[in-house]
């Protein structure tokens, strides 16, 4: 089968939503390194490689949003697609305590040979999705881990991200707040407002309504886990959009 460094879902879907994963997958294509960065398998399946059960969530509620959704198809170890090109961290080394062997010698050549082939082409794709209504509102994807090694565990269920636009953020903070059973985040566990992310790229710089919304990873580690969250959170985002008139 041939790589490619991207995936949609559901492009003729007709809703404005664009779900976007930028973290989806813990492949590290054939042409990188043979298809290894040297790492256990162990590591490539911790959170360091991905963000455990985005992808199940991120394609659950797209299809409950009858939306479009894009998935980038590399580790965040190969380089991450949610960082800006100049961004010291897109091509980590050294990642939660963990050496990245296969990228222990990798170059400003080899930087720029991943951003032309994996990280502009999903790129690429987000944005010709993104451009095809006129009101579209971009929801990324994310998950993050309960606990880093050597610190303490986080306390919530669900993270709101946001930059310098909260006419999305704000209310559906508000909505989720409203939930009796979860501890929410408002720019944690992460601050949203990252120079040259996706979100800033795809949403900021076009004035589209946006959301990046973190899910603890242990709450969507099985398939049945994200349909039941996208179930949730599909109506919640709907409601949300209306309350901030987007």
């Amino acid at each position: 089968m041939t790589y490619t460094p991207f995936r949609i879902e559901g492009q003729d879907r007709p809703a404005r939503w664009l779900i976007t994963c930028d973290h989806a997958v813990n492949v590290v294509p054939p042409c990188v390194n043979g298809g290894s960065l040297g790492l256990d398998p162990a590591d490539m399946e911790r959170h360091i490689a991905y963000d455990i059960g985005a992808e199940g969530l991120a394609s659950a509620l797209a299809a409950s949003l009858d939306a479009p959704a894009v998935f980038a198809n590399f580790s965040r170890l190969v380089i991450d697609p949610n960082r800006g090109e100049d961004d010291p961290t897109i091509l980590m080394k050294l990642y939660d305590g963990t050496i990245i062997p296969g990228n222990r010698y990798a170059d400003h050549k080899e930087r720029e040979r991943r951003l032309d082939q994996y990280y502009r082409p999903y790129h690429d794709a987000v944005a010709r999705l993104a451009a095809r209504q006129e009101d579209t509102v971009i929801v990324s994807v994310h998950s993050f881990t309960r606990q880093f090694r050597g610190r303490p565990p986080r306390p919530w269920h669900v993270g709101i991200l946001y930059n310098s636009d909260e006419r999305l953020t704000r209310p559906l903070i508000n909505r989720l707040r409203a939930e009796p059973d979860l501890c929410i985040g408002d720019n944690e566990p992460y601050d949203g407002a990252l120079e040259g992310d996706a979100i800033e790229r795809h949403a900021i710089l076009h004035g589209r309504a946006n959301v990046l919304i973190e899910l603890r990873n242990d709450l969507i580690s099985e398939i049945h886990h994200q349909r039941t969250w996208a179930s949730r959170l599909a109506p919640i985002l709907e409601a949300a959009a209306r309350d901030g008139g987007v």
